[in-house]
Order: structure tokens, then sequence, then C-alpha cells
């Protein structure tokens, strides 16, 4: 019951009901009307009531210093106004207490807009089909390998792989896209997404809270309950000035032989915006930052982010794609030209399972190469396969299978394999007859943006790093191409544990960006983690501080920016209450502000630091 009454005091129209009755306690006077009761009595009860619940529920449940918060300052001040007569003073704290109080809500819920944005779209219902008939039944009662009909405008209730159809799906509150992305059978479509266009039949794959959409609604709910160091020491700060605060009033009281000035050196002593600067700063931030598709699970990670000097990269799915494609067709043969090369491999290789394979199948039917029907199909692991195609002996592999099946493997061929493995690049020989024909080499695509990002954390004073299980040529290769000097290769998990603590121990600030399994132990051992929140694993995503919900790297930089932002932002604020804060405790001592000036001067910074740090939501950092 108590609690529905603060709940009322606390309301917006309570509160401009409250600060009626302070108007009228102000006006009225001046107008030679007289009233039995002050209204100002109104509005300490209004606005007043819930600040001395508050301050009295902190003495209770609070352990240790804690217990003295800057509800209690501002309560001591309020009372202390009353019995020296000043209704209008008492009123005058509680309400612009009040209004901040509001203002810092609409703060925060405005920087929280994006993260709420998540849990208001959780879908309630899908539409399941069996035998053909279609069923409405609630979203928690689907189940994996469901088949779900989505329709054009309806959203996606599960996380699933499309098996009929083809649309274009909106999927900007998970990945921040602008555009809608085009879908045809065999891609992913994620809880929480909009269906445009077509319509689909999807396959669930991830349902209830192991969907896409559920596992962003944790980390927004790791996000607001996290509390960062900075917002700790800020709370510590608050809880030992409250006691200085009575000191110094005793003191005042005590030496100038007049109350109203220690009233007023406890009213502007109240250390509220101290308080404020840290955890609107880091809400607005993290607000802004789910605009842009990435999703920062707490304070102390954003601040962290903005101190890192060393950022380690994994090399697949994060530098590059993660996804092999065709890069070279070599024929060493006249009478067979590139394309006849790529239909004999991919004709060969069409039952093949293995992802070399399946790379060179796509490749050719992308290039609208004829696939011809084989037989006699036959793999032998880690070497290659052999089979026949239109009366041809295929054989597709490795070096030292073709060598096991007597074909002759020429120095030019071996130049040439050479040549490929220092770019990185796998190779497929391709054998007809008996005859090496050719090559088909593969390699990993790496992201376009990847050597900007590197230059642009070079000019920020951060040194990028790569850290990969792939060969040392692989990682040479790739780690030239976008301009990383320090390169640690052949690494296992266990491995880029240690090279991180290695970094940590030469007092650098390490952020690690990966996406698979395997780096799961090092985004945790990381300073700052960062996963690749749409295609990495959802091991390395749990793991991680950071998630970038559109795999876009180049939100790295952004991310320096916004920390480095956020902590000036902190920073400032905490400097300019503490200044005001001390200017109006000397003008108090003085006496030139009474408690009413003084009550407005004090929360007039207050409302200054919560806009400051509003202003952190809209600007840009891209």
């Amino acid at each position: 019951m108590s609690k529905k009454i603060i709940g009322f005091f606390n309301s917006v129209p309570a509160t401009l009901a409250s600060g009626v009755f302070l108007v009228l306690s102000f006006v009225l006077p001046k107008a030679g009307v007289s009233l039995y009761v002050d209204p100002a009595w109104f509005t300490v009860i209004i606005s007043g009531i819930p600040l001395l619940y508050l301050a009295i529920s902190r003495i209770i449940y609070n352990s240790g210093i804690s217990k003295i918060s800057s509800a209690l300052l501002i309560s001591i001040a309020m009372i202390a106004a009353i019995i020296i007569g000043d209704l209008f003073a008492a009123g005058e704290v509680a309400f612009i207490m009040a209004i901040g109080e509001i203002l810092e809500d609409m703060t925060t819920d405005r920087a929280r807009r994006g993260l709420k944005k998540l849990i208001n779209i959780a879908p309630t219902q899908g539409r399941r089909i069996i035998d053909g008939n279609e069923e409405m039944i609630h979203a928690e009662e689907i189940k994996c390998d469901d088949i779900l009909r989505i329709l054009p405008g309806e959203i996606v209730p599960v996380d699933g792989v499309i098996i009929s159809g083809e649309t274009s799906v909106d999927q900007s509150v998970m990945t921040g896209e602008s555009l809608p992305v085009d879908k045809n059978v065999g891609d992913e479509v994620f809880c929480g997404t909009i269906n445009r266009f077509g319509a689909i039949d999807i396959r669930a794959t991830k349902v209830g809270e192991d969907s896409s959409l559920q596992k962003l609604i944790h980390m927004v709910q790791e996000a607001e309950n996290k509390k960062a160091p900075v917002a700790r020491l800020a709370d510590k700060c608050a809880s030992w000035l409250v006691p200085v605060a009575m000191i110094i009033a005793i003191i005042t009281g005590i030496i100038t032989r007049d109350v109203v000035r220690a009233v007023t050196v406890l009213v502007v002593f109240c250390p509220c915006a101290l308080v404020l600067a840290t955890p609107t700063a880091i809400m607005a931030a993290i607000g802004q930052a789910t605009k842009h598709g990435v999703i920062i699970k707490s304070g102390a990670a954003l601040e962290k982010m903005g101190k890192v000097d060393t950022i380690a990269f994994d090399k697949t799915g994060t530098l590059t794609y993660g996804k092999l494609e065709v890069s070279d067709v070599i024929s060493f043969a006249g009478g067979i030209d590139e394309n006849g090369l790529l239909s004999l491999a991919a004709s060969a290789e069409a039952k093949s399972e293995h992802p070399l394979g399946k790379a060179i199948v796509s490749c050719a039917k992308d290039k609208g190469v004829k696939l011809i029907d084989s037989d006699c199909f036959e793999m032998t692991a880690g070497k290659g396969i052999s089979a026949v195609v239109s009366g041809r002996n295929m054989i597709c592999g490795n070096e030292k299978f073709l060598t096991e099946n007597s074909i002759l493997i020429s120095a030019e061929i071996t130049a040439k394999l050479n040549e490929l493995r220092s770019q990185g690049k796998a190779s497929v020989l391709v054998a007809v007859d008996n005859i090496c024909m050719g090559i088909v080499a593969l390699s990993d695509v790496l992201r376009p943006e990847s050597a900007e990002i590197v230059s642009k954390l070079k000019k920020m004073n951060t040194t990028a790093v790569l850290f990969t299980g792939d060969n040392k040529m692989t990682a040479d290769y790739f780690a030239t191409k976008v301009g990383i000097a320090e390169i640690k290769s052949e690494l296992l998990p266990e491995q880029k544990v240690e090279n991180i603590v290695s970094l940590q121990n030469d007092n650098r600030v390490v952020c690690m960006i990966g996406d698979g399994v395997n780096d799961a132990p090092a985004l945790k051992t990381a300073d700052v983690g960062v996963a690749m929140g749409s295609m990495g694993s959802d091991i390395a995503v749990e793991a991680a501080d950071i998630a970038l919900m559109n795999d876009d790297i180049s939100k790295i930089p952004y991310l320096k920016r916004i920390s480095l932002a956020t902590v000036r932002t902190i920073k400032f604020s905490i400097t300019l209450s503490m200044c005001i804060n001390f200017l109006a405790v000397v003008l108090s001592v003085l006496g030139i502000l009474n408690p009413t000036t003084g009550a407005l001067v004090h929360n007039a910074g207050s409302c200054f630091v919560v806009l400051i740090a509003a202003l952190l939501y809209d600007r840009k950092f891209i």
C-alpha cells in the first residue's frame, strides 16, 4: 500500500500539482492574499514524502556507509527549512528534486528506447503447418523442427531456415541494416525480424530462450542491471559527502550563529549531480550503440573500451567472411578451358559433403556451368574423391591422393601450388583419366573494410594483432593484406588465452574480437570481448562483453569513439557538479544564498548533468 502511495506521489500529474501549490505559495502573499494554510505544505507532502521514504528505507535496508544517501541529506535540509519557518524553501527543495527524478527517468527511458524495442517486438504467436493444415499457436508452444508459415507483414516467431518461398526480411531490429535483406530457400531467418514481401515456410531451429531475440533480451537485462565501476565510486563519494555536509553546516551555524546559513549549506551540498553523472551517461551511450546494431552488455565494458590500446582479431569470420569461395580455376591442358575444368570438377564433387567440394559445386551453379551426373562416387577422408563423369575417371584431391593413384605432379603444378599456398588459398587438384588437368583454388574472402579499420585504429593509437588457428602462410598473407604486423598463427584456444595474458602482463589493455566457439575463452580473458553476434557462435556471444549484431567490424572505431566520449562526459559532469557545489557552499557560508536560492542553484547543477548525458544519445560518432 505504501509503495502505491509513493508511486502516486512520484507520478508526473502529482509532481505538476506540487508545482502549482509551490507557485501559489509564492504568488498569493505578493498579491495580498492570506490563506489559513500555506500551499507550500502540499508541495512538501507530495514531493517530500517520497524523499523521506527513500531516505528511511535506505537507512533500514542498506548496509554500512551506503545507509547515508543523497535522499537523506535532502530530507534533513527539508526538515531544517521547515523548522526555521521557510516553508517555501522546504517545498522548493522537494519539488526540484522531484523534477530532477522525472527528468532522469525521461532521459533514461529515451536512452533505453532501442533496448526496450527488442522486448516489445517479441512475437506472441506463430502459424504452424501440420499435414498441410495451418493452426495459430502461442510462440512458446513452437518446438524445434516445426514447420511454420510466415505471411507478408508478420513477425518471424522463432529462428529458422527457409524451406519454401522467397522474400525480403527487415532485420533492422537485430542488425541495424536499413534495407530489407533478400532471403531464399536455405537462408536463415531470425526471431523478431519482419517478413516484408513474400510468404515463406520455415523449419524452426532455435525456439524459446534459445532464439536470437531472447538472447538479445537477456543481454539487454544484463546491460540495465550491471553498474559501471565509476557509478559505484560515485555512490561511495555521495555517501561520504553527507557527513561532510553536516560537519560544515554545524561549523557554519556555530561560527556565524545563523541557522539559516547552516540550513542553506545542507540544501546546496547534496551530491545528486555526482550520483547522476555516470548512470545517465552510460545508459545514453548504450542506447545510442543499440541504434547502430551494437549491444553493449555493461557500463564497465563501455568504459574499458576507451582505454583499449591493443585489439586482437581472430581471422576466420572476423577479418574474413569465414566462407570459402572459388578464387582460381587453372587449367594445365590445352584441350580443356577453365569452364570445362570447373564443370568436370563440380560434377565429380556434386555428391561430396566436404566444404571444399560444396564450394566448387556452388561456384559452378552460380556461373551457370553445366553439371553432369556422376557414377561410382567414393570419398577418401582427408584426401579427396573419385567418380566417373561421362565415362571419364575423375580424381579430385590433394597431392598425396593423386600420387597414391600413380598420377604425376609436374614441377609446373608444384610451383603453382606453392604460389597459391603463399596466398592463403586451399587447392584441389583435378585429374582426368590419370592426368592432372588443373587446379581449383579456394579462399576465404577478406571483408573489404578490414584494411580501412586497421588503418583507423592505428590513427587512434591502437595496435591491431592477429590471433588465428590457421597456418603461418595463410595468416601472414591476410595480415599483410590488412596491414597487421603482429601475427600469432596456429593457435589453439588455450594459446590464444596465453597470448592475451602475455599482452596484459605488458600493461596493455586488450580487446579480443572473435566469432567461434574456440574464441570464447579468449573473449572472456580479454579486458573487453567483442563477438560477431549475427554469424558468431552462441557461446562466443555469451562470453563477450559486446556483440556486433550485423557482423560489421567497422563499428570497432565507433566503439572506441563513443567510449571515449562517454568517459569524457562523465568526468566533465562530475567536475561541473563538484564546482557548482563548492561555489554554492562558499556563497551559503557567506550568507549570499538562502535556502530558497540555494535549492535552485543546486538542482540546476543536477539538471545540467542529466541534459549533458542526454546529448550522447543523438550525437553522431559514425
